[in-house]
């Protein structure tokens, strides 16, 4: 047997023995929600934001997720973010389109407002972090096409502190939180028994 022919059967055997822990699986999740999900099926908003089209995939408040968040967010040529900040990381896909990314870094020298951004080119197939605490502002600088991403946040659930412009002192910075995907997120089912 070659190299490849055995990679290829210890990769065949992983997969049955997964299918078949599946099989064995609840259907449901604790929560009474479905493992597999249909992403078009998944209520999408723009909460507020212009030109954004959100899903959460896997939620704190909707799927009971307590390390990690998984968001589908699509933008409009021009569409952009809040400038905020957040007590999470976050990591972002970029799966179609290109856009900016803002970031004032808090390792920069000034620390009582975020000050002049650093801007960083984002494209298909390519992915960024933003560091926990760091002001940041994601962007749609494309003209002529949606950039979509996959947002992936840790510790759920996200308080976005917002800032009206890059001069905004960090102590003037609004607490968003309730986040606004949290506040209109279907209410969890009823146990009926």
């Amino acid at each position: 047997m070659t190299m490849m022919q055995s990679a290829w059967f210890i990769s065949l055997f992983l997969s049955i023995l997964i299918c078949f822990q599946t099989l064995e699986a609840s259907p449901r999740s604790t929560n009474s929600f479905p493992l597999v999900r249909n992403i078009s099926k998944i209520p999408q908003g723009s909460y507020g934001i212009k030109g954004l089209s959100h899903a959460t995939l896997a939620g704190s408040v909707l799927h009971g997720m307590k390390e990690v968040e998984v968001w589908l967010e699509t933008f409009a040529p021009g569409a952009r973010t809040p400038i905020h900040r957040h007590a999470c990381e976050e990591v972002f896909v970029v799966l179609k389109g290109s856009g900016t990314l803002l970031l004032a870094s808090e390792s920069d020298e000034n620390k009582e407002f975020p000050g002049k951004p650093k801007e960083y080119s984002v494209f298909s197939n390519s992915t960024y972090h933003i560091p926990f605490d760091d002001v940041h502002q994601v962007w749609n600088s494309n003209e002529h096409e949606d950039m979509q991403v996959l947002v992936v946040i840790s510790r759920p659930p996200m308080k976005p502190f917002i800032y009206e412009d890059w001069s905004t002192p960090h102590a003037a910075a609004r607490l968003m939180s309730p986040m606004v995907f949290d506040v209109q997120s279907p209410p969890k089912p009823k146990d009926e028994l």
